[in-house]
């Protein structure tokens, strides 16, 4: 999930400007922070670590950090009551970003989908909600089993309507901000399969110039189970995130990732 929190710092200053649409940009800007993709990708990994229900641990992280960034469904969720948490029909990409935690948990891909869509389905319960998280969630368990950019191929052509055909040059020129699922993932997706190394596929996943830190989250995180990413970049989280995050972090790596 370390692949997930480096896209979303590293796309976040990059979101909203649509002008960039080159892979040869700086990586941590001054500006670049972590946002709400981080900070629920750490609520998903508490909620596997200690067995919390995920709307909880979603409720509990985002009431932490509430400036990080949210949609408007997902904030005025935050500002209900804990007691009275239910989903209201999202699309949008947050339950693709928040997800890949669940592709290191579980042990077959079956349980990867299952957990994947109880995950989206405490707030993005509309189906294209559901389909992006399992397609994420699949593809890193693939990617981190498999090494075979084909078998991820077959399994998302055989699960989704997805369009994974498209090349970067194809879609780069026109691409605008999507916050969807359906207009974001498979456009992530792409990115990885294209990529060459963990940093290129986040690269391209912010050259688009959409949803760059969710795009590059998503990409990043299914790269990471693939390619693994270097020691360099991967340190760089410490200068980004609090302790508490760190925490989580290293205790769900060393139970589920070693």
């Amino acid at each position: 999930m370390i692949g997930a929190i480096l896209g979303d710092i590293i796309g976040s200053h990059y979101e909203f400007r649509n002008r960039i649409k080159t892979e040869d940009f700086e990586l941590f800007p001054k500006e670049a922070k972590f946002t709400d993709d981080t900070v629920l990708t750490i609520a998903t990994a508490d909620a596997l670590l200690h067995n919390k229900s995920g709307d909880k641990a979603y409720y509990e992280w985002g009431n932490k950090y509430p400036n990080a960034g949210y949609g408007s469904m997902f904030s005025s969720w935050l500002n209900s009551s804990i007691t009275d948490l239910k989903p209201y029909g999202s699309y949008g990409n947050g339950s693709a970003m928040r997800v890949s935690p669940i592709g290191w948990y579980c042990n077959n891909l079956s349980d990867t989908i299952n957990y994947s869509i109880v995950s989206a389905a405490y707030t993005h319960n509309h189906e294209e909600g559901i389909l992006g998280a399992k397609i994420v969630a699949g593809s890193i368990f693939l990617a981190r089993k498999y090494k075979n950019k084909e078998i991820i191929k077959q399994f998302i052509n055989s699960e989704s309507n997805y369009n994974i055909s498209q090349t970067i040059k194809e879609i780069r020129p026109t691409y605008g901000f999507d916050a969807t699922c359906q207009g974001s993932v498979p456009e992530a997706i792409i990115c990885f399969l294209k990529s060459n190394s963990y940093e290129d596929a986040v690269r391209k996943a912010v050259s688009l110039g959409g949803d760059s830190d969710t795009q590059a989250c998503i990409a990043g995180s299914i790269a990471e189970a693939f390619y693994g990413i270097p020691k360099w970049l991967k340190e760089k989280i410490n200068d980004y995130l609090p302790g508490e995050m760190i925490d989580i972090i290293l205790k769900f790596q060393d139970k589920y990732m070693s």
